[in-house]
């Protein structure tokens, strides 16, 4: 069985379309239906049947499926054992990451892997937290790093490091004798966040809804797409907003800023690699992800900013 039509059978069947395969394996939708007919040959027998709003399964597929399942993993497998016996890794080293962890912690790990292993190429997409559950779900991503925890079954989500959310204002934001900030206080003061889907965002209101504060009760004035435009806006007095301690480390070194504790709100998450479930990564994959795991101790001592 040919490995091409064995992945674009695969993504087909998942996808329960021919034109998203098409997008997602960058092929034309004509080459994914030559594909499709190339397999069905082999096997003789259909294999999907297409209906107006997405195609479906034929029993022969669904038959198929677990053993073309396995063959894509043991490919990966026999792979990494033979990039194992080589003394130079080489291939692509492919890493979304949300915001926070993008501008904070990714440049070094980075640069870590680099220096280790030169020959591989490096490639990051900084998005939010859910568009990077959505890109590894279609198989386009092989793993991220994403700053919440997400309700997601086909999905493993491990903790890597710890985090704390601060709630910032520009200094002197408040008056001098403000040393707290008070549920009705949080309530009703402009808050800049970033815009939904984010990991920070999702975060937040995972918190308030803990303690009965609904998103609806907030007075936000400013949704941003970086934590940059938000720490810009806040250093502006827009607003106050609530950021990664991880982010605002040369600000708070520069006394730009001021954090304030929410009384009884304590905002700690943790950093998470996602990858889908019973799916072997390739080697550089899986040594990038070790890599994360041996500095995740680093950045919780080094990186604290207050």
């Amino acid at each position: 069985m040919n490995h091409d039509h064995l992945e674009t059978f695969m993504t087909v069947a998942d996808q329960k379309s021919f034109s998203e395969a098409a997008r997602i394996l960058y092929l034309s939708q004509p080459t994914i239906t030559s594909h499709i007919k190339a397999l069905e040959s082999t096997v003789k027998a259909p294999l999907f049947v297409r209906t107006k709003k997405y195609v479906e399964l034929t029993p022969a597929a669904k038959t198929l499926y677990p053993y073309v399942k396995n063959i894509l993993d043991m490919q990966v497998r026999a792979q990494n054992e033979i990039d194992q016996l080589m003394r130079e890794l080489h291939g692509k080293l492919i890493v979304a990451s949300s915001l926070t962890i993008g501008e904070s912690i990714l440049p070094s790990l980075l640069f870590d892997f680099k220096t280790k292993h030169p020959q591989v190429e490096l490639y990051t997409e900084i998005i939010n937290s859910q568009q990077i559950v959505e890109l590894i779900k279609n198989n386009e991503l092989e793993f991220g790093l994403i700053e919440a925890e997400l309700d997601e079954p086909l999905l493993d989500m491990e903790p890597f490091m710890s985090d704390e959310l601060l709630l910032v204002t520009r200094k002197d934001y408040f008056s001098s004798d403000k040393n707290i900030i008070s549920i009705d206080d949080f309530r009703s003061i402009p808050l800049v966040l970033r815009e939904k889907g984010s990991g920070t965002r999702t975060v937040i209101h995972q918190y308030l809804a803990h303690n009965g504060i609904s998103p609806h009760d907030l007075n936000v004035v400013l949704e941003l797409g970086s934590t940059e435009s938000v720490k810009a806006a806040v250093e502006a007095g827009l607003g106050v907003s609530i950021l990664s301690k991880h982010a605002i480390r040369k600000e708070l070194d520069l006394c730009l800023f001021e954090t304030y504790p929410i009384n009884s709100i304590e905002l700690s998450r943790h950093f998470y690699i996602v990858y889908k479930k019973n799916k072997t990564l390739s080697l550089i994959s899986e040594k990038f992800s070790h890599l994360i795991y041996e500095n995740s101790e680093y950045f919780s001592v080094t990186e604290d900013p207050v």
